[in-house]
């Protein structure tokens, strides 16, 4: 399963960005979508995460009432609405995704990632 996240770029503080992530190929079913960031010379964080459906989101504390995870199982797309940007949400985010998909006879477990969108807020 491919991911291809879009949407990055460069905004100044208080702006906002959404991003888009669409998963393809061989999708039997996707359990849960989320996002996660990497600043430079810093490890990957978490950001945010929700499950098929829209039944469950997680965000990070940093995040919290600034971003906002959403899922379209019938596209396979998953977004991050963000908000108030402020200069430490920059890094590259990544997208990432678990379910279940063709690769074999039946159905087997898929965990995909995708090569990352820049993300730049300047003060």
């Amino acid at each position: 399963v491919e991911l291809v996240e879009s949407g990055g770029g460069l905004v100044q503080a208080g702006e906002s960005l959404r991003l888009s992530c669409a998963a393809s190929g061989g999708i039997f079913s996707i359990d849960s979508m989320g996002w996660v960031r990497q600043a430079p010379g810093e490890q990957r964080e978490f950001v945010a995460v929700i499950t098929s459906g829209g039944r469950s989101m997680n965000y990070a504390d940093s995040v919290k009432g600034r971003f906002t995870i959403s899922l379209d199982n019938a596209k396979n797309m998953a977004y991050l609405q963000m908000n108030t940007l402020k200069p430490e949400d920059t890094a590259v985010y990544f997208c990432n995704a678990q379910g279940r998909d063709y690769s074999g006879t039946y159905p087997a477990d898929f965990a995909s990632w995708g090569q990352g969108t820049q993300v730049t807020v300047s003060a």
